[in-house]
């Protein structure tokens, strides 16, 4: 029997309050919200979801979306997949067993439910950023790796340690992302209804040596010219011309037809369009980055660092990693990261002002202790779905925090001492093994550091000042017995 508080007892908690494996069509987690899949909406109990002592937070998308922070999340998913699967072998071996908690009627009510769904969430900027999502956050394990490799090698470098070990480690830093483009291929045709090994067919083109000899529009390509944008369009329009030729072509030519024609005219416009085309605008793109920085760092890393929280509560913040990538793929490093980093920052000052002020709230206070430390690491959903955004004035305040952190970083940037990260994923203390800077590690750490201090401080005394009307903080400090049901409860 497990203990009440592990990953196993709130797996086998949470299975029963959505609705039991009847009610759960897909599973799958990101690096802090257990993802369900479900067949009917209405057979969730939603306020008890919540309302669980491990459950930082819900979202309600088109995916049903439990916040329990990383670490616990991979554990909770193990546990809540291994369940499904049992209910469903012994349900195979017995057919005859009712279902439950109402999971008969699921078939008729869950596909009106689903369509409906399905057409609410079908706008073409949502269509877009989840398959943006699809296609790069799982890459992002094996791009915090190698970032941190590649940090612990220019260290070596730096004391002159271990030079016999370098080589070795930069291979190990240096490996996946010389390939990045074939993955990115991959996951695109798979996306958008191809086959995952032809779109790394055509992506691998990128970084081949010998496109070095091939000329397009009068100039000589090099190897990875397009980066993650060529592989990306190259992928998709793998995958296009594969579906247009299989419903042309027999069945009995299909293995050879379909494959060689699809590689053939993708690899092509790859070779002679798409990579010339995608270089000059990943060029673009990191030209506009420095000169912003360059420029206008100071206005521009406050605007940024603002708004990045609402991003990430609305989703949106899946638009940044292709350009994320493409900047590590040009100049070895993102120098938006640790900018929009600091939104988590402005975010936890703002969580601790809450808890100081709200010193009678248990709920509050329990739920800021539970999501701390995910926030210091640069996770900020616990923290927005389980204090902040509920609250409502200190997800401003919060906000504005950033803003200033933010603003700070983009400064220094502007003055000449540029910091960037050389891999994506994480942020907060979590980001600093991956920082690189235009005068060096200490000048970089230096800047991060002032722009978490100021973070931290800005949202902490924003939200102590103006994050609570006298009402609602006189509500929300009142004895649990006299508050109201929702006041202070984590969403």
């Amino acid at each position: 029997m497990s203990a009440p508080d592990s990953p196993a007892a709130t797996a086998r908690d949470l299975l029963a309050l959505v609705g039991g494996e009847a009610n759960v069509t897909s599973i799958a987690n990101c690096i802090s919200r257990l993802r369900l899949g479900l067949a009917d909406r209405s057979l969730v109990r939603d306020a008890a979801v919540r309302e669980h002592p491990k459950v930082l937070g819900v979202v309600d998308d088109e995916t049903y979306q439990i916040v329990l922070g990383p670490g616990a999340v991979g554990r909770v998913t193990e546990e809540f997949t291994r369940l499904v699967e049992a209910e469903r072998e012994e349900r195979a071996e017995d057919p005859g067993r009712p279902a439950p908690d109402g999971a008969a009627a699921l078939a008729e009510r869950g596909a009106a439910i689903r369509a409906e769904n399905k057409r609410r969430n079908a706008t073409p900027v949502k269509l877009f950023l989840r398959r943006i999502a699809n296609i790069f956050v799982p890459l992002i394990p094996a791009l915090i790796a190698c970032g941190i490799l590649a940090g612990v090698n220019g260290l070596l470098a730096n004391f002159g340690w271990l030079p016999a070990a370098q080589p070795a480690l930069a291979a190990l830093a240096s490996g996946f992302m010389s390939l990045i483009a074939v993955f990115v291929g991959m996951n695109a045709a798979k996306e958008f209804g191809g086959t995952p090994i032809l779109g790394g067919a055509v992506a691998a083109i990128i970084p081949f040596a010998g496109v070095a000899d091939v000329q397009a529009f009068g100039v000589e390509l090099s190897p990875g010219q397009g980066g993650v944008l060529g592989a990306l369009a190259a992928a998709v329009l793998c995958a296009r011309v594969e579906r247009w030729v299989r419903r042309w072509v027999p069945e009995t030519l299909d293995i050879l037809v379909t494959p060689t024609i699809a590689v053939l005219v993708s690899g092509l416009v790859t070779v002679y369009g798409l990579m010339y085309l995608a270089g000059e605008l990943s060029e673009a793109i990191g030209v506009a980055a420095n000169w912003l920085l360059a420029q206008a760092g100071g206005f521009a890393g406050f605007i940024l660092g603002g708004l990045f929280l609402p991003l990430v509560m609305l989703g949106l913040h899946q638009a940044l990693i292709p350009i994320h990538t493409t900047l590590i793929g040009l100049d070895g490093h993102t120098v938006l990261l640790p900018i929009l980093a600091m939104a988590g920052a402005g975010q936890v000052g703002a969580a601790l002002a809450v808890y100081v002020r709200l010193k009678n709230n248990a709920g509050v206070r329990n739920t800021i202790r539970s999501a701390l430390p995910a926030g210091l690491l640069g996770v900020g959903e616990p923290l927005i779905y389980g204090v902040t955004l509920p609250l409502g004035r200190p997800f401003i305040t919060a906000c504005a925090g950033g803003a200033v952190g933010g603003g700070v970083v983009g400064l220094l940037g502007q003055l000449g001492t540029t910091v960037g990260s050389t891999a994506i994923g994480p942020s907060g203390w979590a980001l600093f093994p991956l920082l690189q800077g235009s005068q060096g590690l200490g000048p970089a750490i230096a800047v991060y550091g002032a722009g978490l201090l100021t973070g931290y401080v800005a949202g902490f005394a924003l939200t102590y000042f103006f994050g609570f009307g006298r009402g609602a903080l006189t509500e929300l400090n009142a004895p649990a017995a006299e508050r109201p049901e929702t006041a202070g409860a984590p969403v």
